[in-house]
């Protein structure tokens, strides 16, 4: 079984969203797997998702049960297989402490999607429009991510 930690700087916007709305992608292709996310700081531990990030996904469907907010663990490196930063910053924060040998399983979110955007940008300190935008390009490199992780687990089985 896959797993998939998604990742931004305080996990409280774009990495539990991104969880929320993978987790419910991933489960309508019937595909398996484990999702979570975190921050490469720890500004948030334990809270719940920004209020402004729920309320927009959770209009499009989208369930935030279980996400509460943590900072990235030495083991997220070892036991995930897929760790997804959600901008250029957190991919290179990843990079630097990841060790070598995991470092091919750091991924950018973005490239996951055919979009003009390469970064899902940091919606917390504007309007609810940002939100939107962010839960936009979420679903975007989720539909891209769960074929990926559908070929990753064929591949797996064969």
């Amino acid at each position: 079984m896959l797993r998939v930690v998604f990742v931004c700087l305080g996990n409280i916007c774009r990495s539990p969203t991104a969880e929320a709305v993978f987790r419910h992608k991933a489960q309508e292709a019937m595909l398996e797997l484990v999702t979570d996310s975190a921050g490469t700081a720890g500004y948030h531990i334990g809270a719940r998702p920004d209020k402004r990030s729920m309320a927009v996904a959770q209009r499009r469907g989208y369930h935030f049960d279980g996400i509460s907010c943590r900072k990235v663990a030495d083991d997220d490196f070892i036991l995930a297989d897929l760790i997804i930063a959600m901008d250029n910053a957190n991919h290179s924060s990843l990079l630097k402490r990841c060790p070598e040998e995991h470092q091919n399983k750091v991924k950018l979110f973005m490239d996951f999607a055919d979009s003009d955007f390469s970064e899902v940008p940091d919606p917390y300190y504007g309007g609810i429009k940002g939100f939107e935008l962010v839960l936009n390009l979420i679903e975007q490199a989720s539909d891209g991510l769960v074929e990926h992780c559908l070929v990753l687990s064929n591949s797996e089985v064969s």
